[in-house]
């Protein structure tokens, strides 16, 4: 789908309410299930939440508990991405560490002196 066209349909939702968004939810899913031609992307964590809030319209829960709960489950997929992100970043660091580890002591002399000529520090 081209952004115009996604834009325009998000000006257009923008206006409803919850309650609508869900009816036009609904309608995409079925669509969605009778012409798609690739699967949907997410992670386990949108299969997750898509489950969670499916089963609360099914238990005709309040359209407010629903949005609520939705609020709180992706803010809850937003820190779980930033500490994977943290975590990837550890990982990197420790690998980085270990390569200029295992370099022979003159190669990492060699590479000090290269980055010193680099970038002079300042002497007192």
């Amino acid at each position: 789908m081209n952004d115009l066209l996604k834009q325009r349909i998000g000006r257009l939702l923008d206006s409803l309410s919850d309650e609508r968004g869900y009816e036009i939810l609904d309608y995409i899913e079925f669509l969605d299930s009778k012409y798609a031609e690739r699967g949907r992307p997410g992670g386990i964590l949108a299969k997750i939440t898509e489950t969670v809030e499916d089963t609360m319209r099914a238990g005709k829960l309040p359209i407010q508990a629903i949005s609520g709960t939705m609020g709180v489950m992706d803010s809850a997929a937003k820190i779980m991405k930033g500490l994977a992100a943290a975590g990837h970043a550890v990982v990197d660091e420790a690998v980085k560490a270990a390569e200029s580890a295992s370099k022979p002591p003159a190669e990492s002399a060699i590479t000090q002196v290269r980055s010193e000529l680099k970038s002079p520090s300042e002497s007192p």
